[in-house]
């Protein structure tokens, strides 16, 4: 097999990916192993892959890859979400630019325009995800408006509703002006917004000449204001109280109102009340039976309602009215005023707080099995930080407004009596009429009599099923999938979906299937920028992952995006780090290269050999135990770290140069067998983080059979581990890296022998180890002293000394840095002696802590006795 110089990801990850799914090692199906089930957070069908993407999947395919090498039956569920609001724009925008405008269709011209869309263009961001190695079972993929799927979404609001857990009313929601749609109150993101505050002067209606000032951050809402309120108790206003007063402009007469709601500090303690367009003020409206005047339509725009202003929109009017409230005398001041204003997630335009008539879900009851479920540690988050957020969200969760007025999506399957206000609940038409000539006791009913809401239902009114709904769990309850694999086993996501999905889908678990959905939920961080940034397109701070795949190789990518990434803290993303991603695959190619150029001869193994094959199995042993640690606290980017010291530092570094032979020589065969299987074990425990690298040289180190893979090889069980073998070797590399350092400094060429004198009580490692020394180091010679020879220079490792001798020593050099040295430990030991003579930190700590402390006491005696032994020896 002829090996290229250099490592070129391109060809080879193309190739190895093609060769998956050709083989679909990735299917899984129902069998006598244990299952293991990740569902994929279906992204939106509009998107396409972005660095948050890259993060998400990359720790999702690590973990199924891992599993499935370690026997279980891995199975990861791809899929997209049909995403209403952001489809629904995105159709939209589409027909304007062929000047069509939305409302010109009919709902289904318009969603036969949003399904060719859909097929078009959706679903793009799973062949990209191919691109990063996605391990998923792609014949698995699902979108949350295929047929079956959405049956179980009609069927889950039918049974709601019929338990009266679902109902229809008039509330207060946040109104979203450009989608003209309500949002949930988890999809509006409060913003810290420069604005003013604006002073308005309102007449008091039988005293002309008589003025109350009113302190607002929305002046165009006083055409929907219904009184003026005060506090109770503020002694400057108890006298106008029950007196009527003027809104400015209009000249409406409303009433003054005392209630408790009002700060007195806030402004000048006066409120205009606008029940209709703010929750708080709605709040007092209700308690002072105060009218409710809607003067905005739905995309943000003043009504007939408003009297002024009419078709003119909400932001271009506050600068009319105030302009034209200082003409009228009647503008005190502006403030410069900073605060919290609600924006739309999706669409990212200030909400509208707006009565409208909404289907909401009950959410009260519901959420207590699921608020349990994660206090009692039967669902785990990571970190568990995230704990108490979810806690408070349970506890003070709201009913959820399910509607949504949009044509895109699963619409409610509700329908109403022309005519009138009653309605009945029912998967299909036939069903609703049915139910309408039970309840109206005609029999002679006909469909047309009938009319559909023509909402559709919020989104994550269909996602919170997902891992019930992927498997078919609630139209074929007991299929053999869904008894396989529900519950399933790990979720990756984002905590700003906590309560929006995750939250949801717990709920939903319990109530339909009476079980958890998930046993732990992986939180990832965000990817930021150095400024610490989120990164988006909007402010062009984000690479395209595809050029970075092109540039570093998807391998690379997917290292360097997890080298710094621990779970729930966000990721200060730096491209150096997908170049070390590379720089990694390329040491993995070089070492493959280097090995496979050996040619095995049939000498027996040398002792150097035998030492660092040893050596490299217990740490290999070790590393992997560390490893499974890391896994089983969610600590990916640990366990990385780990794999990644072992390959680059242990096996690339050190083994390979204990073992290389010289030029024109040979590795003995048996040490190159036992140097192939070292190698191929870490590669397996590199394989989930770097897969297409790792298959390739898998399948250049040894011939294998057809569907011998290194994705389905099964992960070798770590053996025990000699303690004593790795401190061994240990040392003798801290001798070698001592010494080398020692060249360095002194501009001491390799290609010059030196010669070693060693002062130690463990001359039997030194000597069993002197073959490899000498590799490294380039002896001529090696002995056992119980003096600093003279004219030698020292180096300390550990409790030993190394003496080098060479012609010209600088003495008083030399004692400047055995004093410093000395100086320095004096300070470490005082230190430590005093921790240990702390009664509460010998009797509180843990044993092995304490342990610790009494051997760098013992240590630091023993270097400091050795260093004023050699001051002494040199003439101080």
């Amino acid at each position: 097999m002829e090996i290229s110089k250099k490592y070129q990801p391109g060809d080879i990850e193309s190739k190895w990916y093609a060769t998956w799914l050709e083989a679909r090692v990735f299917r899984s199906t129902p069998d006598h192993r244990p299952a293991y089930t990740i569902t994929m957070p279906p992204p939106n069908v509009t998107g396409i892959l972005h660095m948050g993407h890259v993060l998400n999947n990359t720790i999702q395919d690590v973990l199924i890859r891992r599993k499935r090498m370690l026997g279980f039956n891995a199975c990861w569920v791809p899929g997209t979400d049909h995403a209403s609001i952001a489809t629904e724009a995105k159709v939209v925008k589409m027909l304007a630019d062929q000047g069509i405008k939305k409302h010109d269709l009919s709902r289904d011209e318009f969603l036969s325009h949003a399904f060719a869309w859909k097929d078009k263009y959706g679903g793009i961001i799973l062949e990209q995800l191919r691109k990063l190695g996605a391990s998923c079972d792609w014949d698995r993929t699902s979108f949350t408006m295929d047929e079956d799927y959405s049956d179980s979404v009609l069927d889950v609001f039918c049974e709601l509703h019929e338990r009266g857990l679902i109902y229809r009313g008039i509330r207060m929601v946040n109104w979203d002006p450009q989608a003209q749609t309500a949002v949930s109150d988890e999809e509006v993101i409060h913003k810290e917004t420069k604005g003013h505050l604006y002073h308005i002067k309102y007449q008091i209606a039988d005293a002309p000449d008589t003025y109350l000032t009113v302190a607002t951050t929305r002046p165009e809402t006083l055409l929907g204001d219904a009184a003026v309120a005060v506090h109770p108790e503020d002694t400057r206003y108890q006298a106008f109280i029950g007196k009527k007063i003027f809104i400015p402009l209009i000249n409406r007469e409303v009433p003054i109102i005392a209630d408790d709601y009002l700060d007195m500090a806030f402004g000048t303690g006066c409120l205009k009340v606008t029940p209709a367009h703010d929750i708080n003020d709605y709040e007092i409206g209700l308690r002072h039976n105060l009218e409710v005047i809607d003067i905005f339509n739905n995309d943000g725009t003043i009504s007939p309602i408003g009297k002024r202003y009419v078709g003119m929109d909400r932001f271009a009017v506050r600068k009319q009215i105030v302009k034209d409230l200082d003409e009228a005398g009647l503008l005190v001041k502006i403030e410069d005023h900073t605060h919290a204003v609600g924006f739309s997630e999706r669409t990212d335009v200030p909400i509208e707080p707006k009565l409208s008539m909404q289907w909401f879900l009950r959410m009260e009851e519901l959420s207590k099995p699921a608020l349990e479920a994660v206090v009692s540690g039967e669902v785990k988050l990571y970190p568990p930080k995230f704990e108490n957020t979810y806690r408070h969200w349970m506890e003070n969760v709201r009913d959820w407004c399910l509607s949504r007025q949009l044509w895109w999506g699963h619409r409610i399957p509700a329908w109403y009596l022309k005519g009138s206000n009653k309605y009945v609940v029912a998967r299909t038409l036939e069903e609703a009429l049915d139910k309408a000539r039970e309840m109206t006791g005609r029999m002679d009913m006909v469909a047309d009599e009938l009319e559909q809401d023509p909402d559709v239902l919020d989104t994550w009114a269909s996602s919170w099923l997902w891992p019930i709904s992927v498997f078919k769990g609630l139209t074929e309850p007991d299929n053999e999938d869904i008894k396989y694999y529900y519950p399933t086993n790990d979720l990756v996501t984002a905590p700003e979906i906590l309560f929006f999905w995750v939250a949801r889908m717990i709920i939903a678990g319990y109530e339909f299937l009476d079980k958890k959905p998930f046993s732990n939920v992986y939180l990832t961080g965000i990817v930021r920028d150095d400024k610490r940034r989120k990164m988006s397109k909007s402010l062009g701070n984000s690479p395209d992952p595809l050029d970075l795949i092109a540039q570093y190789g998807a391998d690379g990518v997917r290292v360097g995006m997890l080298l710094s990434s621990p779970a729930g803290n966000d990721l200060l993303y730096k491209e150096s780090l997908i170049e070390q991603g590379r720089n990694y695959a390329n040491k993995v190619w070089n070492a493959f290269r280097l090995v496979s150029g050996w040619e095995p001869g049939d000498q027996p193994i040398s002792t150097s050999e035998g030492l660092a094959i040893d050596w490299m199995e217990n740490r290999l042993n070790q590393v992997t135990l560390e490893i499974e640690d890391h896994f089983e606290k969610f600590r990916i980017s640990d366990a990385l770290m780990s794999v990644y010291k072992l390959t680059w530092d242990d096996f690339c570094s050190w083994m390979l140069e204990m073992v290389k032979p010289a030029q024109g020589g040979a590795v003995s065969n048996e040490a190159y067998l036992k140097i192939v299987s070292i190698f191929e074990r870490i590669l397996q425990l590199n394989h989930p983080f770097m897969p297409f690298i790792t298959e390739e040289v898998w399948q250049g180190l040894a011939k294998r059979g057809q569907r011998e893979f290194m994705t389905l090889s099964q992960l070798s069980a770590p053996g025990t581990v000699n303690e004593a073998v790795l401190e061994n070797t240990q040392l003798i590399q801290d001798a070698i890296a001592s010494v080398r350092a020692w060249r360095s400094e002194k501009g001491v060429s390799m290609k010059e022998p030196i010669a070693l004198f060693l002062k130690t009580d463990n001359p039997e490692v030194f000597s069993r180890y002197a073959e490899m020394m000498g590799r490294f180091l380039n002896l001529e010679s090696m002995d056992f002293t119980e003096a600093q020879p003279e004219g030698s220079a020292s180096i300390r490792v550990g409790i030993h000394e190394i003496y080098i001798p060479q012609p010209d020593v600088d003495l008083e050099g030399e004692k400047i840095k055995i004093q410093e040295e000395i100086t320095y430990l004096e300070g470490f030991l005082d230190s430590v002696v005093k921790k240990l003579s702390n009664e509460r930190f010998v009797s509180k700590a843990p044993a092995d802590v304490v342990a610790l402390e009494q051997k760098k006491q013992a240590d630091a005696e023993s270097k400091l006795a050795m260093l004023r032994e050699n001051l002494e020896r040199i003439g101080v």
